[in-house]
């Protein structure tokens, strides 16, 4: 009753009075929209090989009864490889019949029913069909992937009552509308230019365009071992407030940790709150003015964005910037409202207000930072500055540097009799993390120069930084390092390190918390009772990083693991745990993210700072 309550009263005072009756550009109400849900599973051969059609029909059929919705819930599958594959359901008694429409060129729906199933009445029947999924095309041996056409379908089967469509797929889509062709040279991927971070065709942007305005929204699946050309067809996601999610070198043999991931992520995918055909506007004071905004939704006027679909796992920035003197003013406030349909089928307004002290001294604003926003957003903009037409990586890399210059600089200027130097090292608050967060932005693989990284885990990371929350994002940038091996002999937590390798022992076991990923780091010296408790072996040398922290009845590993949990649970994303001992061919994972050492391509911290007093004293 308390929440119908607060709804009601915010009906009264309905900031989205006019969206309100123009959902769909019409002068009526539209009716609350149903949960509809449409997946598109790439079936051609090398997806099939990667046995991914398993795990999805597993964690599908786990939580189907889960999945949000009512009464009223859709749902379609359409399957892709050289073709588009139809499922027309007609008769419960009978698994559906399947039709392949070739002529992918001038795709059309081949019928008007049988496609589109209201979930509660044909829900044994979706069981029975999506268990079979893996045998049916066990022996498919197309190797083309038709992926836009099958978008364009999909798009046309639910524009009339919009929803979700989920697309699933492992290879470059590269017949049909949106074909595409490979344009990484694995020779460039360490060159001082990165290119091809742009669009090779725009039809991914358009398709995302006119889901949106039918209330569609597309979330990205990519389990490729193979480039696949992230930078375009991460744009299907880009308007609708859909969501890009990538698991690198899947396999359901060979990778088990991406396996594991992918799981995990659809898992909660599958379950997690979810709202259709909303829309957020912001609001703030006379003086100060929304100037851009960074994640994935439409801009339909100066302080109004639509997202066909929106869910408790992303996160957005806006810039807002002072375009009068606020002089007077004690404080200044912004307001966000967000109308949605849950997918109960209720129309829903959430309000958030915020007031801030408005100040004239310089010092409190730098005490008063609020670094990770700054950091979060910093980020955001990079990315832009990245893959916009006319912008190159090398280019938000330097806004970056002058980001922090400019912040640091100021302080400097600030304190009377200063001379930048005497305080470069040391401004106070939350300006003190600056360069550091800088330069672990310029270290992250979204960023970096100098080191080889893959065009699309390069996209995959910055599709990251877009629409993640500041948490994942923080970690992103500056990873957590705790030494493990004293968990057993302190009362509390293990405390945070500094990022650097001269902090190890050889003798320690640490765990590093990049964010999207855990990893146990084992010295190569470390005690044998350590091992015994740890991993249940006698010695270093029979660790085994396959087989992950085994889950064993001593006090130590009990201590550790719960410690392990308890990070997980503060994030909305899966972050597997991978052991790697200190001889491993895969050191580099966790040796490259400690960001303020010096490698071959990249400063140390303390060289960054050095360099950051020369542009300062300019």
């Amino acid at each position: 009753m308390r929440e119908e309550a607060e709804i009601e009263c915010l009906y009264r005072y309905d900031p989205l009075q006019p969206v309100r009756k123009n959902l769909q550009g019409n002068n009526e109400l539209r009716p609350p929209q149903a949960a509809v849900y449409v997946y598109v599973l790439d079936v051609s051969a090398s997806a099939v090989e990667s046995g991914y059609l398993h795990a999805f029909s597993e964690q599908f059929l786990i939580n189907l009864d889960q999945m949000p919705g009512d009464n009223r819930t859709l749902m379609a599958f359409l399957a892709v490889d050289n073709g588009v594959h139809f499922f027309e359901f007609s008769n419960q008694d009978i698994p559906p019949k399947q039709i392949i429409a070739t002529d992918v060129d001038d795709i059309f729906i081949p019928t008007n029913t049988g496609l589109l199933l209201n979930v509660a009445q044909w829900k044994e029947e979706i069981r029975s069909f999506v268990q079979s999924l893996p045998t049916v095309f066990e022996s498919n041996q197309s190797s083309s992937n038709a992926l836009g056409a099958a978008l364009t379908v999909a798009h046309q089967l639910i524009a009339d009552v919009g929803g979700r469509i989920t697309v699933i797929t492992t290879t470059l889509p590269d017949i049909g509308p949106g074909a595409l062709k490979s344009r990484e040279d694995p020779n460039q991927r360490a060159a001082n230019e990165v290119e091809n971070l742009g669009l090779a065709t725009d039809f991914y942007k358009r398709l995302s365009l006119e889901c949106t305005g039918h209330q569609v929204a597309i979330d990205l699946f990519m389990l490729n071992s193979k480039y696949a050309d992230l930078a375009t067809l991460s744009e299907m996601a880009k308007y609708g407030g859909g969501n890009v999610h990538h698991f690198p070198n899947y396999h359901i043999m060979r990778e088990p940790t991406q396996v594991k991931r992918f799981e995990k992520t659809f898992c909660r995918y599958l379950t997690r709150k979810i709202g259709f055909e909303a829309v957020l506007r912001i609001r703030c004071t006379k003086g100060l003015a929304l100037h851009t905004f960074h994640g994935n939704f439409f801009v339909r006027s100066t302080d109004l964005l639509a997202l066909p679909n929106i869910n408790p796992d992303t996160a957005m920035g806006v810039q807002v910037q002072m375009e009068e003197n606020l002089t007077g003013l004690q404080s200044v406030c912004f307001q966000a409202a967000l109308l949605y349909t849950s997918s109960k089928g209720d129309r829903r307004i959430r309000v958030h207000t915020m007031c801030l002290p408005v100040t004239s001294d310089l010092a409190t604003v730098h005490n008063k930072i609020d670094i990770k926003c700054t950091m979060s957003m910093l980020a955001k903009m990079a990315v832009e500055r990245s893959i916009t037409a006319g912008g190159s990586l090398n280019d938000a890399r330097e806004a970056m540097v002058n980001a922090a210059v400019d912040a640091v600089g100021s302080f400097n200027r600030s304190i009377p009799g200063s001379r930048g130097a005497a305080s470069l090292l040391a401004p106070t608050g939350g300006l003190r993390l600056f360069p550091l967060y800088v330069l672990g932005l310029l270290k992250h693989p979204a960023f970096v120069l100098g080191r080889s990284v893959k065009l699309d885990d390069r996209l995959a990371a910055m599709c990251m930084f877009k629409t993640a929350p500041i948490k994942v994002v923080m970690l992103e940038i500056y990873p957590s390092l705790y030494p493990m091996h004293t968990i057993e002999t302190q009362p509390e937590d293990p405390p945070e390190m500094q990022l650097s390798y001269e902090r190890i022992d050889r003798h320690g076991v640490y765990l590093l918390d990049c964010g999207s990923y855990m990893y146990l780091y084992v010295g190569q010296a470390v005690s044998d009772v350590i091992c015994q408790q740890l991993f249940g072996v006698a010695h270093f040398s029979q660790i085994d990083e396959d087989n992950g922290l085994p889950e064993l009845a001593t006090g130590f590993s009990d201590r550790v693991r719960a410690f392990i949990r308890d990070l997980g649970s503060k994030r909305p994303f899966y972050a597997p745990l991978r052991v790697i001992r200190e001889d491993s061919p895969f050191r580099e994972l966790v040796t490259r993210r400690l960001i303020e050492d010096r490698t071959e391509s990249s400063h140390s911290y303390v060289e960054f700072l050095q360099h950051m007093r020369k542009e300062v004293a300019r």
